[in-house]
């Protein structure tokens, strides 16, 4: 189908004297200078100007596809865009807020130099657009982070690796528990950040449906193919088969994605103030197990001797404004009636501050923790305590048959014992010790043996240092894999 020539140019000619082309024709006036600073966007959806491009490259493309423009108007289009895309790049471009936001002013750059601008809109609205801009974007952050989640996962490995030898005592409720090696901490990390890189492998892939074609509601009448614009936009499935929203209603009203981008970033960022809380108990005087690098911490105005680990403890405040961004997008959301609502242009803020403090905490957390040492003394000290093992004890005694609760019972008041006597529980006296249980033999203080404790931990998901190599050595293998699929 091919349309007159003309039918653009009155759009076109009104565009050259009125900003508001888009829909300016339906008022007397323009809007007030106040509403105009109150209603732009683009001082921050301006960020999306490369994927807007794309956006209206591939939309070009499908119209001169389906005839609406010569293939002659498509180059041009394409050639200006490009020519765009470059002084955008060069920061050469002005923003009009008076344009709203980076779809229209975009749209009237293109517009200086190439007549054909005008016919761009054809077959869409603001509505579809951004939201095809947006989940472009949420594709690429998505997969920027996780590369930084993998990262930080090699790091944690790295120090595994390094700390497979040093025991030091894991705790519950904060209070020494069992012992662990340091090797099972860093290596508990990584699985919680594997969870997170998958969270955003998910939101990825739900992202992955082109909305473009929905237009403002419902659609349009011009003949357009979405199933091209899909494929020259990369939503398509591991076959290459386009894949495309559903209901022309949800496709622009749906902020889905939006939230679990948000949420994804939030739980991270727990799992970040989680790790940065014992970063910053682990250096402090009273632990001592570790040394946070100088170039990620701060001193004391008036005290000179204070190092302080600012860069943990930004990690956890700033875990609190991404939980924030999520909150505030579900109440942006909560209770709005189907479809758009302009209410929905505040969307975008808290997704990008998400997306930019996410990846900023986690280029400090990965070089912080790439940088720290271990004062293995400290920790030698800490684990020492043969309380760490009193649990071993009480599977001591379950070997020799007695119940778990009344081995349980007996270790306790062993316990009780060493403390009234203010000395270790594995210096007590045998026929003291008998006296309280018969199942105790003259071996019973080999269970306080830290390394042959440590040897003894063999199941899967044990602190045990075979358990632990394997565990490293699979990771290995992991991070292998997913950097040689990135160079192919």
């Amino acid at each position: 189908m091919t349309l007159p020539a003309n039918v653009f140019s009155p759009i076109f000619a009104l565009m050259g004297k009125n900003k508001q082309a888009t829909w300016g024709g339906r008022f007397a006036e323009g809007p007030a200078d106040l509403m105009l600073r109150f209603s732009e966007s683009v001082s921050f959806d301006k960020r999306l100007a490369p994927y807007d491009i794309r956006v209206n490259k591939a939309h070009s493309a499908m119209l001169a596809k389906i005839g609406v423009l010569s293939t002659e108007e498509r180059d041009q289009i394409h050639s200006g865009l490009d020519e765009v895309a470059k002084r955008i790049e060069k920061n050469e471009i002005v923003w009009e807020s008076a344009l709203e936001d980076v779809h229209m002013n975009i749209e009237q750059e293109l517009s200086k130099s190439v007549p054909a601008a005008a016919k761009m809109h054809t077959a869409r609205s603001r509505n579809d657009q951004i939201a095809t801009d947006m989940r472009l974007f949420f594709k690429d952050a998505c997969a920027q982070i996780e590369q930084k989640l993998l990262d930080l996962i090699d790091v944690l490995v790295d120090l595994a690796d390094r700390t497979r030898a040093i025991y030091i005592p894991g705790y519950t409720h904060l209070q020494r528990a069992q012992p662990v090696s340091m090797a099972h901490q860093f290596l508990a990390y990584v699985e919680m950040f594997e969870r997170d890189r998958r969270r955003f492998q998910q939101v990825a892939a739900n992202a992955n449906f082109c909305p473009l074609g929905s237009g403002a509601i419902a659609g349009t009448t011009i003949p357009i193919d979405r199933e091209f614009v899909a494929i020259e936009l990369g939503f398509v499935d591991s076959n290459g088969n386009p894949q495309l929203t559903r209901n022309s209603m949800d496709a622009v009203s749906d902020r889905d994605l939006f939230l679990e981008f948000a949420s994804a970033c939030a739980m991270c960022g727990l799992h970040f103030s989680r790790v940065a809380e014992d970063m910053i108990l682990w250096s402090s005087q009273e632990f001592h197990f570790i040394e946070l690098p100088d170039a990620f911490c701060t001193g004391s105005s008036l005290m000179p001797q204070k190092k302080n680990p600012d860069s943990m403890e930004l990690i956890r405040g700033k875990a609190a404004r991404l939980h924030g961004n999520h909150q505030t997008l579900a109440m942006l959301v909560k209770s709005l009636p189907f479809t758009y609502n302009r209410d929905l242009q505040e969307d975008k803020p808290p997704v990008f501050d998400s997306f930019d403090q996410t990846i900023l905490i986690l280029e400090v957390l990965l070089q912080s923790l790439a940088g720290l040492s271990v004062n293995e003394d400290a920790c030698a000290a800490a684990v020492a305590d043969p309380l760490l093992l009193a649990t071993d004890l009480a599977d001591y005694l379950v070997l020799k048959g007695v119940a778990f609760r009344e081995a349980h019972h007996i270790v306790g008041r062993l316990v009780k014992i060493a403390e009234e006597k203010e000395m270790p529980i594995d210096q007590l006296d045998l026929e003291e010790v008998r006296a309280v249980s018969a199942a105790l033999d003259e071996d019973w203080t080999s269970v306080f043996q830290l390394k042959t404790a440590m040897e003894r931990r063999t199941g899967v998901g044990m602190p045990g240092p075979d358990r632990v190599e394997k565990e490293i050595s699979e990771w290995r293998k992991i991070l292998a894999e997913k950097s040689d699929n990135r160079v192919k």
